[in-house]
């Protein structure tokens, strides 16, 4: 990365601020009711985090300003859909929405260029993945993706291949100024009691959801929707499906 770059799309970045928490969470509430000055600030209040996760993406030859501006992209759309109900930290949920959005604009820019039909087939593979998961509560094997898809099990792998870019451990996923979170800081033993026991738990407390919750939870973060979207396809208000979607979180939890 050019560190030695002060200004990225005319923006100073070394006087970019970092906003605490508790002026994020009341910004975001007034940005959900329709207050632009606070979604502007709460835009300009984040940027220095765009710039921490773009920093991982530095080596792809992209030009930094290009990034910026996937990145500032990304952060918009986690103040839009971020959850102020939930008793998580913005930047945990905003870091992945940015990483997501860099991803898919350097995949479609790829000068590797991966077929129209390869992407359909990997994502129709997808779908039915997360169908046959909610159907047989358990995850599916490649042979029965393929049987559901009728095509050859070799097929679906290389498909699912193809669309998944390799990350290294030891990529910075977040800095804000003291040491840099990396993709291995986030991996835990899962070979433990306890980890097991949660595991188990929480598969537990979604399998005794209702069909309308799972679904609007499967639209919300595994498909990443927003409330509207989902609104539209389920066929419910908006408010409704802010209400079940907090009630079935609040059934996980508990």
């Amino acid at each position: 990365m050019q560190y030695n770059k002060v200004e990225i799309c005319g923006i100073d970045t070394s006087k970019l601020k970092v906003m605490k928490e508790a002026e994020k969470l009341q910004l975001l509430k007034l940005s959900h009711n329709g207050d632009i000055e606070a979604r502007n600030a709460l835009i300009n209040g984040n940027l220095k985090l765009v710039l921490s996760v773009i920093q991982r993406f530095s080596s792809r030859g992209e030009p930094l300003d290009d990034l910026f501006q996937v990145g500032v992209i990304g952060l918009i759309k986690a103040i839009d859909n971020f959850n102020t109900g939930l008793d998580v930290r913005f930047s945990t949920y905003a870091v992945p929405m940015i990483i997501g959005e860099v991803r898919r604009y350097l995949r479609d820019n790829n000068s590797v260029r991966v077929s129209r039909s390869m992407r359909d087939t990997a994502y129709r593979a997808i779908q039915v993945r997360e169908d046959l998961s909610n159907k047989l509560n358990r995850e599916p094997t490649v042979e029965e993706i393929a049987a559901e898809l009728d095509i050859k099990k070799e097929n679906v792998v290389i498909a699912l291949e193809a669309i998944v870019e390799p990350v290294s451990l030891y990529d910075p996923v977040y800095s804000d100024g003291g040491d840099a979170i990396y993709v291995m800081d986030q991996i835990g033993d899962r070979n433990t009691a306890d980890s097991w026991m949660d595991e188990i738990l929480v598969k537990d407390a979604i399998r005794n959801l209702s069909d309308r919750e799972k679904s609007i939870l499967h639209l919300r973060f595994m498909l990443g929707k927003t409330q509207t979207e989902v609104a539209n396809e389920v066929g419910i208000s908006q408010a409704q499906v802010s209400r079940l979607e907090k009630g079935a979180l609040k059934k996980i939890k508990q």
